[in-house]
């Protein structure tokens, strides 16, 4: 017979972020405008990070000089191995040619994910495994097609306004907009309440040329001042996100929650009722007494 022990105090667990943080920030930025130079130099600045959704198929012809006015301007090949390469931010697909990938057969659809993927694979030395869906548009199949591809998150253009993680990370919802008028407003929550249960997400997404279409750069540079530089808050990829959140769904749990195995390789943090709590890389250890 199972007994009860301590009024269910085991069983309660919740996950941490990397050194025990209950919070993490990440930002998701679209089409590899040249724009994205100026956002990427305000987030360095304030120590965020985040993820440029690139179609490798559309880069500017070497040398492009753009008429006076022109907002929507990607950049060339070349620009972005300077600006990405070695900027900390992640590289993700958004489609070879940013299609309706709905809109197209399997065949096609599968070209655009997995070329996309292998170009910026061979282009930036990395392996790619997330996206955004470009016009954030999909369905089903899309949906199983990139499962086929290898990606393993894709962002939509859904705004939750909450900081819950995701459910569905091939169907990845965003906290909001940098124009939604509620931006400071939970950047206000995110920072200023605490969470002693589920961890929190901030997930920030948009098109850096909006800022110069809008004349608004100050949405962001208030944003990244005040949320920037936090030690509870851990700044990071999309991917790195994902990975952790992942590796954390590997731990195994004894029956009654007193032990904890580690399978993966790295350290993995939690909270209990009482603290937080870290099991490192292949550990198994006791949680009480």
């Amino acid at each position: 017979m199972c007994e009860k022990e301590d009024g269910e105090r085991k069983a309660a667990t919740f996950m941490r972020f990397p050194g025990g943080k209950a919070k993490a920030l990440t930002l998701s930025y679209d089409d590899g405008v040249e724009q994205d130079g100026r956002l990427i130099a305000i987030m360095k600045a304030r120590g965020l990070k985040g993820t440029f959704n690139l179609n490798s198929g559309l880069y500017a012809p070497e040398g492009t000089v753009y008429e006076a006015g022109t907002i929507h301007r990607r950049m060339t090949r070349k620009q972005a191995d300077a600006l990405y390469g070695d900027s900390g931010m992640e590289v993700a697909v958004h489609g070879l040619t940013h299609p309706f990938l709905e809109q197209l057969s399997q065949n096609r659809c599968t070209r655009e994910v997995l070329c996309d993927r292998e170009n910026l694979e061979k282009q930036f030395g990395c392996i790619v495994r997330g996206m955004a869906y470009p016009y954030g548009t999909f369905d089903d199949e899309v949906v199983e097609c990139l499962k086929a591809c290898g990606i393993v998150y894709a962002r939509t253009t859904v705004s939750t306004g909450t900081f819950d993680l995701p459910r569905d990370w091939l169907r990845l919802a965003a906290t909001c907009h940098h124009n939604d008028p509620r931006l400071m407003e939970l950047a206000r929550k995110f920072v200023e309440k605490k969470t002693s249960r589920a961890p929190w997400l901030f997930y920030l997404w948009g098109h850096s040329y909006e800022f110069e279409q809008n004349d608004n750069w100050n949405v962001i540079e208030e944003f990244a001042a005040y949320t920037g530089g936090r030690e509870d808050v851990w700044y990071a990829t999309n991917l790195e996100i994902y990975e952790y959140v992942h590796d954390y769904e590997q731990l195994i749990f004894s029956t009654d929650g007193s032990m904890v195995c580690n399978p993966t390789a790295r350290t993995l943090y939690f909270a209990t009722a009482y603290e937080n709590r870290e099991v490192k890389a292949g550990e198994t250890k006791a949680l009480f007494g």
